[in-house]
């Protein structure tokens, strides 16, 4: 039985991952800020929750009492703004969350981690590209995939691997927040608004949460 650790485990592409991990018998515990969401991930599984922010040094150290075998950095976000209505405070933000707190996640990981240990930064094709009102999201998300290139090369002798995956669009809380500032700003309704931030997408439309964590 693997123990596995899921950040930002209370929704999204997190609770799908860790829902996963639980569905095939390993020994999850996921945090995240909001103890009610993390309640609602374990909601007919076997998982710990563990209440922590990982922007948080101390707190994300306490998390590693025990060492993981995976661990999952997922947490992240960020608003969707033109670069010159994004706020010192919401880029800062964004880049605690989503980079910082990766950084955080995956140094207490490798404390304790053995060979065959397993680090995963959930990341976007934000990490791979820019666009339009995300600037302050796609610069931490490029970070996130330049830090896990170069974990990856300083832990692959120790039998470590290190990886990110880059989903495009998924049907998460971000997506939907996405979804109502276009319906808001340009009137549209949510089909054609949900159709807009799809496009990017290959499929057409938005990837389910299941899917990443498959």
């Amino acid at each position: 039985m693997r123990r596995v650790l899921v950040t930002g485990g209370g929704s999204g592409i997190g609770r799908a991952i860790a829902r996963a991990f639980a569905a095939a018998g390993d020994d999850v515990t996921i945090c995240g800020r909001r103890l009610d969401a993390l309640q609602e991930t374990a909601d007919g599984f076997t998982m710990s929750l563990r209440q922590a922010d990982v922007t948080d040094e101390s707190q994300v150290a306490a998390l590693f009492d025990q060492p993981y075998d995976v661990v999952i950095a997922n947490a992240g976000g960020g608003p969707a703004a033109k670069l010159r209505d994004t706020t010192l405070t919401q880029w800062n933000d964004t880049l605690a969350v989503t980079l910082t707190g990766t950084f955080l996640t995956f140094r207490a990981a490798l404390n304790g981690m053995q060979t065959g240990g397993r680090l995963i930064a959930i990341a976007s094709t934000a990490s791979l590209k820019g666009g339009a009102q995300i600037a302050a999201y796609a610069s931490a998300k490029h970070g996130v995939l330049g830090l896990v290139r170069s974990v990856a090369q300083e832990v692959a002798k120790q039998g470590i691997t290190c990886n990110a995956i880059c989903p495009g669009f998924v049907d998460t809380p971000l997506a939907q927040g996405a979804i109502e500032g276009l319906m808001a700003k340009k009137g549209l309704d949510r089909a054609k608004a949900e159709a807009m931030v799809a496009s990017g997408n290959p499929i057409g439309g938005l990837i389910r949460p299941d899917e990443v964590a498959s």
